[in-house]
């Protein structure tokens, strides 16, 4: 079983010309395809969230050089652009889907970009793309009451069963956060696993309801990639990320028990 650390890598939108509001966390479709060329020559094997939560919990061990492919949200794009790259060399990859923002009977507003339709996401699953869950509206979960935030929860899981026949075993926090109350939720809707961001390699210590990802954006050229994917240079590459998270992590508490106070 390896306790080495593991790069888990986040995608957002795979497109030529994605919305300007995923413009920054999108990767071009010849950018995609090239990080998983990147991949293959480097020896690195793909697999799922729960075949890594399964591993780190006593079953079958990892392959070599482990690495987890991810994508957020549920753009279109992930089926039309990088489901045939996948294909195409044999890997396994996670998406995690707000069910809210995906097209179909259960659409809200706020979806960014054009998102998959459940006859998509059915076809990513038959290929062997592991579904799991990000949410029913995609809102900052540790901001909400705790009758709003099951739901979000209860409901994202309730309706990938319905539509795919199975729970969802992962689970990904939007915009990564989360606290002991969030993870609590998640845990209770019988999610093995859930990752958040923290822009650092995976460990078993960081526990089966917080592993860290790794952003790939726009601007993450290949050389950043290759940095990435080995573990070299993370903490200086995503430095300004960390500082901006801590300030932002103050504000945030305060808005928390502000709303205590009301």
């Amino acid at each position: 079983m390896s306790a080495r650390p593991v790069p888990i890598l986040m995608y957002h939108a795979v497109a030529h010309t994605p919305a300007r509001a995923t413009h920054a966390l999108s990767v071009s479709p010849g950018a995609f395809a090239e990080q998983m060329e990147l991949l293959g020559a480097s020896g690195f094997t793909p697999v799922t969230c729960a075949r890594l939560a399964d591993a780190w919990r006593g079953g079958d061990a990892l392959p070599p050089n482990p690495v987890l492919i991810t994508f957020d949200d549920g753009y279109e794009g992930v089926h039309r652009h990088a489901l045939p790259v996948l294909e195409r060399h044999g890997f396994e990859a996670t998406l995690f889907a707000s069910t809210g923002w995906l097209r179909g009977r259960y659409e809200t507003d706020g979806a960014l970009d054009v998102m998959l339709d459940w006859g998509q996401v059915r076809e990513l699953a038959a290929a062997g793309m592991e579904i799991g869950g990000h949410s029913h509206t995609h809102p900052q979960l540790d901001q909400l009451g705790d009758e709003r935030l099951r739901f979000e929860v209860v409901r994202c899981r309730d309706i990938l069963e319905a539509e795919l026949g199975r729970p969802p075993v992962s689970f990904a926090y939007p915009y990564g956060y989360s606290d002991r109350r969030v993870r609590q939720v998640v845990r209770d809707a019988g999610f093995a696993v859930s990752l958040a961001v923290g822009n650092a390699l995976a460990d078993r210590r960081q526990g089966p309801y917080a592993l860290r990802r790794v952003t790939v954006r726009r601007g993450t050229g290949i050389d950043a990639f290759a940095r990435l994917v080995h573990g070299r240079a993370v903490g200086r590459a995503f430095a300004r990320d960390r500082a901006l998270t801590k300030g932002y992590a103050l504000v945030r508490r305060s808005r928390q028990l502000l709303g205590k106070v009301h």
